[in-house]
């Protein structure tokens, strides 16, 4: 290792260690690295600017998370949590069902589990503990583990950022989360059921079926969402960027005009909250395109890939040893950072033991997202915790049982690769 990025790292730590943004914290460690490097400081800027300018993927990221904010602002939530309570409410623990399907649902909508979490969830939990029919901290728990299925299943914020590292196809990532993010919702589903009968949670009064059609047309608007987005990128009609902006101007119209739940104040807050998010993102961004060239600069990916075909490691083994160190890092750092910062030192790794990268970013995902949950420091604990006031304590006692059936999904695609790469080979997809 240099001097040059051992000051970096020293650095990039001690600021992170102080609390100092991570986004910040990247860039200032950048330039540290440059300045011992003799490099021209300017460069930092220059390598930002190329970044964002050559990715015109990147422009998906600020319109999906306007898209969120509308369906959170409007009735549109509402409407959705009505159709699944119709659908599934009637079973033992219907109103931890209707969470888990309620993010199946909107997953297909926000591509953000911070925005799934804070916005519908909230909504269900104040109906799940009303009359104490669950306990707080259980309700609290199953909502932020259903919230980790937002980004799988398409669109997904995350693999938007998988796909600007790796150069891989966005339509056969979007494709390749739709099953995983069903297999992580149906092993949800089952811990609840079990759970529900252990405990004797009551049973919610069961929706009569003829209610059910009234129920699914007041949503159906909303449910096309998914559908209009995904035949617009599989269709050829749009890239997935411009998908992105049919996806924001549909909520909407939606939210806007058809629903009628959305006044010009309130849109006005809903793009200065994200036009906040999509700074947040960007700083990270911004500190990642700068990381990256220096990586690049002292050849790490080139001696890691070196390193292990030396070792002669078995593909297997590495995916498990890889998603083993980001289900820890997942404890202390967000998915952004993983996937700009540190999932790029081993793409070069994944080519060379033959590793398909769309299955490889799928994994990273789903990781990323059950680092969420995962205590200490798990990102949506806190959030659920802001949005409730539920203590934290009560929400990590309830949340081992779901990051253990999530676990265990995610080995079944470690293991299976076909489960997520089935849709994509449907598709056409060759990797």
């Amino acid at each position: 290792m240099s001097f040059e990025l051992a000051a970096c790292l020293v650095a990039l730590f001690g600021l992170a260690g102080i609390g100092t943004p991570i986004g910040y914290s990247i860039m200032l460690a950048s330039i540290v690295y440059l300045g011992f490097a003799d490099l021209d400081v300017a460069l930092a800027g220059e390598k930002i600017l190329q970044g964002l300018y050559k990715s015109f993927i990147l422009l998906a990221v600020p319109l999906f998370i306007v898209a969120a904010n509308i369906m959170n602002a409007g009735t549109i939530s509402d409407r959705l949590l009505n159709f699944c309570i119709a659908l599934v409410g009637r079973f033992r623990g219907g109103l931890g069902h209707v969470n888990v399907v309620a993010s199946l649902i909107f997953s297909g909508m926000s591509g953000s589990a911070v925005a799934d979490a804070a916005g519908i969830g909230k909504i269900i939990i104040g109906m799940m503990t009303k009359d104490n029919r669950f306990s707080p901290g259980y309700a609290a728990a199953i909502t932020a583990a259903s919230a980790t299925i937002g980004p799988i299943i398409p669109p997904s914020i995350p693999m938007v950022l998988y796909a600007l590292i790796s150069n891989s196809s966005i339509g056969a990532l979007f494709l390749a989360g739709i099953v995983p993010g069903l297999v992580m919702g149906a092993v949800l589903m089952m811990m609840n059921a079990a759970i529900s009968k252990k405990r004797g949670f009551a049973m919610e009064t069961p929706v009569p079926l003829r209610k059910l059609p009234r129920a699914t047309a007041n949503a159906f608007p909303a449910l096309l969402m998914p559908v209009i987005l995904l035949y617009g990128i599989y269709g050829g009609v749009t890239t997935p960027t411009e998908a992105a902006a049919v996806a924001a101007f549909y909520a909407l119209l939606l939210a806007g005009l058809f629903y009628r739940a959305l006044s010009l104040k309130a849109l006005y807050h809903i793009f200065v909250e994200s036009a906040r998010s999509s700074a947040a993102v960007g700083v990270v961004i911004g500190g990642a395109l700068i990381l990256n060239f220096i990586v690049v600069s002292e050849n790490i990916p080139g001696v890691m890939s070196e390193w292990l075909t030396d070792l002669q490691i078995h593909p297997l083994l590495f995916l498990f040893g890889v998603n083993v160190l980001i289900l820890l890092l997942g404890c202390v750092l967000d998915a952004t950072t993983i996937i700009l910062v540190i999932v790029p030192l081993f793409i070069p790794a994944c080519k060379e033991l033959g590793i398909d990268l769309v299955h490889f970013g799928v994994l990273v995902v789903v990781n990323s997202m059950i680092g969420l949950i995962t205590p200490p420091y798990g990102i949506l604990l806190f959030v659920i915790n802001a949005v409730t006031g539920i203590p934290l304590r009560e929400i990590i006692s309830e949340i081992w049982a779901f990051l253990a059936v999530l676990i265990a999904a995610l080995t079944m695609m470690i293991l299976f690769p076909d489960l997520v790469l089935f849709l994509p080979k449907l598709f056409g997809y060759l990797g």
